[in-house]
């Protein structure tokens, strides 16, 4: 059967593969999550020849999975960007992600601890530009994981659930990784104030629905916002390291703390004492973030 027949069949895993059937197109929506949006950057990322990068590019617009998006008139250029057709494979991207770490360089054990590839993954990330990725929190609001205004310290955890609620999934305690996540977010909650007057937020990110978000955070109290990834947006953006546990993708613990202009400056990964890695984030943010009222001098000097 030819690929071109595949788009034809009444399979929907036959009709998947007729669009992002190879490894390039699944790369480029890869790299398109990840924020690349020119043909440039995808030539440089992934090092494909230009005629296949073209017609992989080109395959992907016409399948609707990325739109072409002009921001050039002379000469006309154009950005490619995932449309909400291309977002509805992150989930698949995550999948790939997690069976690869799992069953290809991995044992075939769960884990919710991070493992050599996802160490290298997540570090990597320190002095990156994190995505423009907008995610719901638990209050309703639309929340971005970079504030201009602020530094972050964005936190990504496994899930944590109000007492009472349909939450964690069967034998959950028993998966590495996964405990601690109610401690560190009340950790979170108990030294909000002391970060705030460091000059950082807090946003805590988990794949969890926003309700049981807003459930655990009216429970715990917390002075902060929770925001659902359960789309997959910001774990495919930064490639974040994931498990899978009750039938959903699960974020592992991973904490970034980003300035305002959006530059990771600081990984902690792996994060095994989730009450003092608060702590910790917090003494860099004293560390790290200016004063109030720190001016940087043209002579190269500082003054107040």
């Amino acid at each position: 059967m030819r690929r071109e027949d595949l788009t034809d069949s009444s399979c929907g895993i036959a009709q998947s593969l007729g669009v992002v059937g190879d490894w390039q197109s699944l790369l480029i929506v890869r790299e398109a999550a990840a924020g690349v949006t020119r043909f440039e950057g995808f030539d440089r990322e992934l090092g494909l020849s230009r005629r296949a990068l073209a017609e992989r590019l080109g395959s992907l617009v016409e399948h609707g999975v990325l739109e072409k998006v002009p921001y050039s008139a002379r000469p006309l250029r154009h950005d490619y960007r995932l449309t909400p057709s291309g977002e509805g494979l992150l989930p698949t991207l995550l999948a790939l992600q997690e069976w690869g770490t799992r069953f290809v360089s991995g044992d075939g054990s769960l884990s919710g601890a991070l493992g050599d590839g996802d160490l290298v993954r997540a570090r990597a990330l320190e002095g990156t530009q994190v995505p423009d990725v907008v995610l719901e929190a638990h209050d309703g609001s639309a929340v971005r994981l970079v504030d201009p205004d602020r530094w972050t310290a964005l936190f990504f955890f496994p899930g944590a659930y109000a007492p009472g609620t349909h939450g964690y999934p069967p034998r959950w305690g028993e998966v590495p990784g996964t405990a601690g996540c109610t401690l560190e977010c009340v950790t979170y909650a108990r030294r909000h104030a002391d970060l705030g007057a460091a000059g950082a937020r807090v946003l805590g990110v988990s794949t969890q629905h926003p309700d049981q978000l807003a459930a655990f955070a009216t429970h715990a109290e917390l002075p902060y916002l929770l925001a659902s990834d359960q789309d997959g947006l910001a774990a495919s953006a930064l490639r974040l390291p994931v498990f899978r546990a009750g039938g959903a993708d699960r974020l592992k613990r991973v904490t970034l703390l980003v300035d305002p202009e959006g530059v990771v400056r600081h990984v902690q990964a792996p994060v095994t004492d989730p009450a003092q890695s608060v702590d910790d984030v917090l003494a860099l943010v004293r560390d790290l973030v200016p004063p109030a009222g720190w001016l940087a001098s043209n002579d190269g000097g500082t003054h107040f």
